[in-house]
């Protein structure tokens, strides 16, 4: 995609085989038409969403039309600001759980695996704030189930050739298993909660007691896992990975890390940050917004033209597939001065004045944007603090860190990284 950019632009028309026309869309204003000036025109790619409901059902990222609309309006108080602030305390607690646990690394000298660390995190806050249960004890279990889903999944959206899943072949068993076990999770906290009568004031609670208007009936176990399921993994894989390509970013830039340190020493002066405290952490949160600006855990995005359109001058012809791709948009040198450089200080205000709104989209943008992008920024800010306040972590020795461009862009084989503690 890189190399198609470089070589016709922003606008690319691609051919598969010429057969299939799909056009990749790199600039803001053609990114603006699709997810928010035109967005009614433009739908989900019934092929790819297909398949991601094999793992996540109808819920609020594969859903359309009237179904989606209900369901972000149950979900959306969820994740109002006043509510989300409530969860600070959720996120420290498991951060400080996992910075004692690391302890043991320094004491052995031993690396550790960043991505898997990151991922554990992230599910256990996931799962304790919005669901209001605890996953610690499966977390391996359920990191394992959701590797193998997320790589079977995109190796069936990347083939225009796919074989029914209903094969018994290997790969099919092991997704099966690994759904297997999300869903066992999933119908547990569900069911446990149903059981208890306990209200918690909480995402799973409105889901729970939500109601349709006309009808007065409630939501399914299964309507309420497919809600569930979306958040539970859309919720935490994200902000692992973002977490994970910041601690890689600092890693090679220490100028941008004793910035940062500063800054919380200034803010913080040792003590455990707050939801309050974050006004205060600029640099802390404009070091995670570089990081989701070189590393987009979610690198592409995917619509089919539901009519004739035109961008730029180009026919986009109906039923046909757009490409919108934060990744190279994040790169554009008409928008971003260095654009391979880490400079944290880019997202300043006064530097971000002018900028067109989708020179940036991280989290998508529109009407369709994620609904939990306020949670993700407040757990990455309090979580990176966190961290930086005790630790340091450095590149292991001889390591080659490549991208891993799947459903999500991850690091190829992991991050491994040394713990050093702040003196």
């Amino acid at each position: 995609m890189i190399e198609a950019w470089r070589t016709y632009g922003d606008v690319v028309r691609l051919r598969m085989g010429g057969v299939f026309v799909s056009h990749l869309l790199l600039h803001p204003d053609a990114v603006k038409r699709v997810l928010q000036d035109a967005h009614a025109q433009y739908g989900k790619v019934p092929w790819y969403n297909e398949k991601l409901k094999a793992v996540i059902g109808e819920g609020l990222f594969t859903s359309e039309g009237s179904l989606w609309l209900r369901q972000r309006r149950l979900a959306q108080p969820a994740f109002h600001r006043q509510r989300l602030a409530l969860l600070g305390t959720v996120i420290t607690d498991e951060v400080g759980r996992m910075l004692r646990r690391w302890q043991t690394y320094v004491d052995f000298a031993q690396p550790l695996e960043v991505r898997a660390e990151m991922m554990r995190l992230t599910m256990a806050v996931v799962a304790r704030a919005l669901l209001g249960s605890e996953v610690r004890q499966e977390a391996d279990e359920i990191g394992r189930a959701i590797d193998v889903s997320i790589d079977y999944t995109f190796r069936r959206m990347q083939s225009y050739f796919d074989l029914p899943g209903r094969l018994p072949l290997p790969s099919t068993r092991r997704f099966q298993g690994a759904l297997a076990v999300l869903d066992r999770i999933v119908y547990r906290i569900i069911q446990e909660r149903r059981a208890s009568g306990e209200a918690r004031d909480d995402l799973l609670d409105m889901l729970m007691s939500a109601r349709d208007e006309e009808t007065g009936e409630g939501m399914s176990d299964r309507q309420v896992h497919d809600e569930a399921m979306t958040i539970f993994l859309a919720g935490h894989e994200t902000t692992a990975v973002a977490l994970t390509w910041t601690w890689y970013l600092l890693s090679r830039t220490p100028q941008v890390l004793e910035r940062l340190r500063a800054e919380l020493d200034r803010v913080l002066a040792g003590r455990t940050p707050t939801v309050e405290d974050l006004p205060r952490l600029a640099y802390t949160e404009m070091v995670i917004q570089e990081a989701l600006r070189l590393y987009p855990p979610a690198w592409l995005l995917s619509r089919r033209a539901m009519e004739d359109d035109e961008i730029a001058g180009f026919h986009i012809p109906a039923h046909t597939t757009v490409y919108l791709c934060p990744f190279i948009t994040h790169r554009h040198p008409d928008f971003w001065e260095n654009p391979e450089g880490v400079d944290p200080d880019r997202f300043s205000p006064e530097r971000s004045a002018g900028r067109p709104r989708y020179a940036y989209f991280p989290f998508g943008g529109g009407p369709r944007q994620c609904i939990g992008n306020g949670f993700a920024m407040m757990e990455a800010q309090l979580a990176l603090a966190m961290m930086a306040q005790r630790y340091r972590l450095e590149l292991a020795p001889g390591q080659s860190v490549l991208l891993d461009p799947k459903i999500t862009l991850r690091p190829r084989d992991g991050l491994m990284m040394r713990v050093r503690p702040i003196a």
